[in-house]
């Protein structure tokens, strides 16, 4: 490193005929010994390196929960290592594609693998509803969502549960075997390559991801078909074939029972039944109602 011509004596430690030149200050012209040129304090660029891309991004409201609140105020400045796609951006950013619905670069749509250009100005949308799938709506739901799973079972939707915590990567395993949509509140696990397709459980409570869910896939009803126990599908019994599995006042008080085909076990219209209508019913008029999209497109 030498000092630059125009700002005085050469000379520095080591050297004959002068007192050692002091530390450059700040704001001076320095140059490498390969020509590069930086000024002191700004940042030092080396030689053959190429600045990094900026774009600027937007993310629809109600992707918002996901990202940090400096990024939910509209378009956004974001350095990319000009390598990596959109959809790595996106989602290294808070984002799991499985809530993307459309990506739009300087208003023209594109895909998760466009790599960004400087300059390009990106809006990122959620997904419209409903949601079309590749095929039939099957559900796995991981081991926070056994009450989502029950009642999507109580209204006829085919939802494997996992009540143990098989981890990650054996979800997404399954999700790719069975062509199952993974549900989930984990975004770690949304962002795995190998599930067949995913969707973010917004809420805590059940009765709104039970809403979440039905509005985002719009699954086909058939109440009291399925086994909330074990998704298996349910038959008729007559009381005389169940005698040794019920009590003697279940037998006196009800006549209509069902069985679930698989696991066995037995179903009556007991205390709890008039809330479950109550689901199933309010399900079904859900159901009638148009959806119209879920996103407007930011401006």
């Amino acid at each position: 490193m030498r000092r630059h011509p125009a700002l005085g004596n050469q000379t520095g430690p080591g050297r004959r005929g002068g007192p050692a030149a002091a530390s450059p200050t700040a704001g001076e012209l320095l140059v490498s010994s390969a020509g590069m040129h930086w000024q002191r304090g700004a940042p030092r660029w080396h030689a053959g390196r190429v600045d990094r891309p900026e774009i600027g991004l937007e993310f629809a409201p109600d992707l918002h929960v996901f990202v940090p609140a400096a990024r939910r105020a509209g378009r956004s400045a974001v350095r990319t290592d000009g390598s990596s796609s959109l959809g790595h951006v996106v989602e290294s950013l808070g984002v799991p594609l499985t809530e993307v619905g459309t990506l739009l670069v300087d208003g023209r749509e594109t895909g998760p693998g466009h790599v960004p250009a400087d300059r390009e100005q990106v809006s990122v949308l959620g997904v419209r509803r409903p949601q079309s799938l590749p095929g039939p709506a099957r559900f796995l739901l991981d081991v926070h969502l056994g009450t989502l799973a029950r009642r999507l079972r109580l209204l006829g939707v085919d939802a494997a549960y996992e009540n143990l915590d098989i981890g990650d990567p054996a979800l997404a395993a399954r999700s790719a075997a069975e062509q199952r949509v993974m549900l989930s509140r984990d975004r770690g696990l949304l962002r795995r390559r190998e599930i067949w397709a995913g969707a973010y459980v917004y809420s805590h409570r059940p009765d709104e991801q039970l809403k979440d869910v039905l509005s985002r896939f719009a699954p086909p009803l058939d109440p009291w078909t399925r086994c909330t126990a074990c998704n298996g599908g349910l038959r008729a019994a007559d009381k005389e074939s169940l005698h040794d599995r019920l009590h003697d006042g279940t037998q006196r008080s009800f006549d209509v029972y069902a069985q679930c085909e698989d696991c066995g076990q037995v179903y009556w219209r007991g205390a709890h039944h008039a809330h479950l209508e109550a689901i199933v019913a309010e399900a079904l008029r859900d159901q009638l109602r148009p959806v119209g999209p879920s996103v407007e497109r930011p401006r």
